[in-house]
């Protein structure tokens, strides 16, 4: 009799696998992350120094303490793994050159319309846009600045750590490969349900207005967070989403309007037609598992295991 080609990583005992411990697990961490950040009381807004390293020690603690809580879930879940919790949330040297270079690849190719928006913009051209990326002193203004530093280093880290390592590996052996990558943005996208809290208390905006923002911020982190949540089911790490969050967070969202008003809007328009189909076209054949090698994660899905 043939065995399972991913049973010598882990071995499964479904009867025991209990959803509501995957489901309340992930909600745990979800609120360790989010109330670390209200731990502070403070009348500060939400940008300023002081507040933010208060804050970045919170959740870089709750993303240490992440793995803690796999490992008690494997224990309550009654689930066997021969590979350590780190390597199943996505930290591993294996194959870690293109887990870090190709998912970003297909990111920047999504973004391609922004990119050449930005270049088009910039009085020096494309050569100008590269100096400036290149330059040595504008990152060392930017390593010190507090908010630079939320944005593309401690809030991808950690929030990648947490939603999607730790997550996914609890969610997988419940829903399988291809439903936990749509289910674990849904905590990644409540989680940013908070800032509504600030915007009420700092914004002069009325209730509808804030709901209005806050849906949209749902909407697209959600979606962030389906596509980043892919990355790691095909890849098996977690340096990917990160730089590609970090990537994300530098860019924003797409400026479609200024597009539509832009003098070389057409030029424009076919860079964001283009970035588009280039993203669709790359994103399976560069999270091909050939690129990565054996996927820990994966050795947690019931059969069949399409993503994987």
């Amino acid at each position: 009799m043939l065995e399972p080609e991913n049973d010598s990583l882990m071995q499964v005992a479904p009867a025991h696998t209990k959803c509501w411990v995957c489901v309340l697990s992930c909600l745990l961490l979800a609120c360790l992350y989010v109330g670390s950040l209200y731990v502070w009381r403070s009348s500060l807004p939400r940008d300023h120094p002081s507040l933010i390293k208060r804050r970045c020690a919170s959740v870089l603690l709750v993303s240490a303490l992440s793995p803690a809580v796999v490992k008690a879930w494997i224990h309550w879940a009654d689930i066997r793994v021969d590979v350590s919790v780190w390597e199943l949330m996505g930290v591993r040297l294996e194959a870690l050159v293109p887990a870090a270079i190709l998912p970003l690849l297909i990111n920047m190719a999504f973004y391609l319309g922004p990119l050449v928006h930005s270049a088009m913009d910039n009085p020096e051209g494309f050569t100008g846009e590269l100096q400036s990326v290149l330059d040595v002193h504008s990152w060392r203004l930017c390593v010190g600045d507090a908010v630079w530093l939320r944005n593309q280093v401690v809030a991808p880290v950690t929030e990648e750590l947490v939603f999607r390592g730790a997550m996914l590996p609890m969610l997988v052996p419940c829903t399988g490969p291809t439903a936990a990558i749509f289910m674990a943005p849904l905590f990644f996208g409540v989680a940013h349900f908070h800032h509504m809290i600030e915007q009420r208390r700092l914004s002069k905006d009325n209730l509808s207005v804030i709901f209005l923002v806050s849906g949209m911020q749902f909407l697209y982190t959600t979606v962030f967070g389906a596509f980043t949540a892919f990355i790691f089911m095909r890849t098996g790490h977690v340096v990917g989403p990160v730089l590609c969050h970090s990537f994300c967070n530098s860019q924003g969202l797409p400026d479609i309007s200024s597009t539509l008003q832009h003098p070389q809007r057409p030029a424009l328009l076919f860079s964001y037609l283009t970035g588009m189909l280039l993203f669709l076209v790359l994103l399976f054949p560069l999270t091909d598992q050939f690129f990565y090698g054996a996927i820990p994660v994966c050795s947690l899905a019931p059969p069949p295991a399409s993503v994987c």
